[in-house]
C-alpha cells in the first residue's frame, strides 16, 4: 500500500442563487430555464476559489454597479470573496446568443430539421464562446471546469431575461 493521502476538500458548489434585486420575474419558460440551469450546476460542478481551501461553496450571482458579481460564501454562509467582472467582454456574445435563440425558437415552428440543426450549432458555438470568456475572466479568482462555466454562462444570460 502507498502512503496515505489527505482527502482533497470538496471543490464544488452546493447552492447557487440569482440575486433577486438583479432579476425580475419572467415567463414560465425563462423561470424553468433558470431552475434547470441551477439544478444541473448543483448536480455536477467544479468550483474552487483561488487561495481558499475547504468548501463546499455557496454562490450568489447578481449585478452590482453594472458589473457581474460573484458572491462566494462557505457552506456556513461566511463571506469568502466577491468578484466583480466587467460585462463588456460578454455583451456581444449575449446579444448574439439571444438573437440566435430567438431564431431557433422561431425555426422550430417552420424550418426543416437541417435548418434547425444549423441554427442550434450556432447557438451552441456562441454558448461555448461565452463559457470560455467566463473561464478566462475568472482565471486567478476561481478555478472552474468548462462544463461548470457553461452552466454559469446560462445563468449570466438569465440575468438579462427581464420582463
Amino acid at each position: 500500500m502507498g502512503p496515505q493521502t489527505k482527502e482533497k476538500p470538496p471543490t464544488r458548489l452546493v447552492e447557487v442563487k440569482l440575486d433577486e434585486g438583479s432579476i425580475s420575474r419572467s415567463s414560465a419558460d425563462v423561470e424553468h430555464e433558470r431552475a434547470v440551469a441551477i439544478w444541473d450546476l448543483i448536480e455536477e460542478n467544479h468550483f474552487a476559489p483561488t487561495g481558499h481551501d475547504g468548501g463546499p461553496w455557496r454562490l450568489t450571482i447578481g449585478m452590482v454597479d453594472n458589473r457581474l458579481a460573484f458572491d462566494i460564501r462557505d457552506e456556513a454562509g461566511e463571506a469568502i470573496a466577491v468578484h466583480l467582472l466587467s460585462l463588456s467582454p460578454f455583451r456581444r456574445i449575449v446579444k448574439d446568443y439571444f438573437f440566435v435563440c430567438e431564431s431557433y425558437f422561431a425555426a422550430i415552428r417552420t424550418a426543416t430539421p437541417s435548418q434547425i440543426e444549423a441554427i442550434d450549432m450556432g447557438r451552441r458555438g456562441l454558448h461555448n464562446e461565452g463559457s470560455q470568456v467566463l473561464v478566462d475572466r475568472l482565471a486567478g479568482k476561481v478555478d472552474v471546469d468548462f462544463d461548470t462555466a457553461r452552466r454559469l454562462f446560462t445563468l449570466i444570460c438569465s440575468l438579462h431575461w427581464k420582463g
